[in-house]
C-alpha cells in the first residue's frame, strides 16, 4: 500500500512538474496575452460595477457609496414615460431592417466572390469592398451630405435633371430608415464576407467534383455544397448578431440626427446619450442602458437554444 501511494505521489508530481516546464516553455505566448486581458479586465470588467448606480439616485457629489439606494424606480420611470414606445420601436424597426437586409449581404458577396476565377480580378474586388470599412462614421456621414443635400449634391442633382424636382433626403423622415440602413450595408459588407470566405475556404474541392459528376450547374453547387458549408457559420454570427438587436450605434444615428428627422431618428443609444450626458440623469440613462444589455442577453441565449432545437450548432 505504502509503494502505490509513494508511486501515486510521485505521478502527480511529475504531472505538477510537467505543467510548470509547459508554462516556462510558453511563457512568451501567455506573456502576449496580457495586454488583451488588461484591456477587457480595465474597460469591460471592471465598468459592470457601474450598473448599479440603476439601483441608486445616483450624485457624483455623493459618490458612489453615498448615493440614496432606490430600487426599480429608475426603470419603472422609463418604462411610464411616453417616449419608451417611441424608442423601441424606432429602435426595432431599424434593427428588422439591418437583420433584413444587412445580414445576407456579406454572404450574398461571399458566395459571388468565391464563384469568381481569376485571383487577381478577386483580390482587386474584395479590396474595394473592404476599403469602406476603414473610414469612421464622420466620413460617412460627409459624404452622404455631399451627394445628398439639396444644394449642390451629386445625387438631387441628378433626381432634378430628371423629375426638375429636388428630394430632400436629409430632412425627410421618410428616407431616414433606408438611409442608415445604405450607409451599413456599404461599410461593412465588404468586411463581414471576410469571416464567410475564410469558411468557403475549407469547403474540400472534391464535393465540387462530385458535384459537376453529377450534372450540377453553378447554381446548383452554390446551393447545395457552398451555402451548406456555410451553415454553422451563418447561424452563430446570426446569434451574435441577435445580442447586438438593440444596439443601432450611437455616431452613426447620432451624425444623420436633425431636428426634422428626429421622430423616426431617436435609438435607444441617443436617448442614452440626451438624458444621461447632456441632462445629467446618470441612474436614469444607465436604467436604460441595463434595459438594453438584458433583452440582448435574453436575445442571445433564446437564438442559441433555438439553433440546438433545429439541430445546428449553437454558441454556448
Amino acid at each position: 500500500m505504502k509503494s502505490k501511494k509513494v508511486k501515486n505521489e510521485a505521478v502527480v508530481s511529475t504531472t505538477q512538474l510537467t505543467k510548470m516546464q509547459q508554462l516556462l516553455r510558453d511563457k512568451w505566448l501567455y506573456f502576449l496575452l496580457i495586454p488583451g486581458a488588461l484591456y477587457f479586465i480595465l474597460f469591460k470588467y471592471l465598468p459592470m460595477w457601474g450598473v448599479l448606480i440603476a439601483f441608486q439616485d445616483y450624485s457624483p457629489f455623493r459618490g458612489f457609496w453615498e448615493s440614496e439606494w432606490v430600487g426599480a424606480e429608475h426603470f419603472l420611470n422609463f418604462f411610464q414615460n411616453p417616449d419608451f414606445f417611441r424608442l423601441l420601436r424606432n429602435t426595432l424597426i431599424l434593427a428588422l431592417y439591418d437583420l433584413v437586409f444587412f445580414f445576407p449581404a456579406p454572404i450574398i458577396v461571399a458566395l459571388l466572390l468565391n464563384e469568381l476565377r481569376r485571383q487577381y480580378f478577386k483580390r482587386t474586388i474584395q479590396t474595394l469592398v473592404y476599403v469602406p470599412h476603414f473610414m469612421s462614421w464622420v466620413i460617412i456621414a460627409s459624404i452622404t451630405y455631399i451627394f445628398l443635400t439639396t444644394s449642390g449634391g451629386a445625387i438631387n442633382a441628378a433626381v432634378e435633371f430628371f423629375t426638375g424636382e429636388k428630394i430632400n433626403f436629409l430632412s425627410n423622415p421618410d428616407y431616414f430608415r433606408p438611409m442608415i440602413i445604405a450607409q451599413v450595408i456599404w461599410k461593412e459588407t465588404g468586411w463581414g464576407t471576410v469571416i464567410f470566405l475564410a469558411a468557403l475556404a475549407s469547403v474540400s474541392a472534391e464535393q465540387y467534383e462530385a458535384a459537376i459528376m453529377d450534372g450540377a450547374g453553378r447554381f446548383r453547387r452554390m446551393w447545395h455544397v457552398t451555402l451548406p458549408a456555410l451553415r454553422s457559420t451563418i447561424v452563430i454570427l446570426l446569434i451574435l448578431r441577435l445580442g447586438n438587436f438593440l444596439d443601432q450605434g450611437f455616431q452613426q444615428i447620432f451624425l444623420m440626427t436633425n431636428s426634422l428627422n428626429r421622430s423616426v431618428a431617436d435609438v435607444f443609444d441617443t436617448y442614452v446619450y440626451f438624458v444621461g450626458i447632456t441632462q445629467g440623469m446618470f441612474s436614469y440613462s444607465t436604467a436604460v442602458g441595463l434595459f438594453k444589455a438584458i433583452v440582448g442577453i435574453i436575445l442571445i441565449y433564446g437564438a442559441d437554444y433555438l439553433a440546438k432545437k433545429m439541430g445546428q450548432t449553437g454558441l454556448f
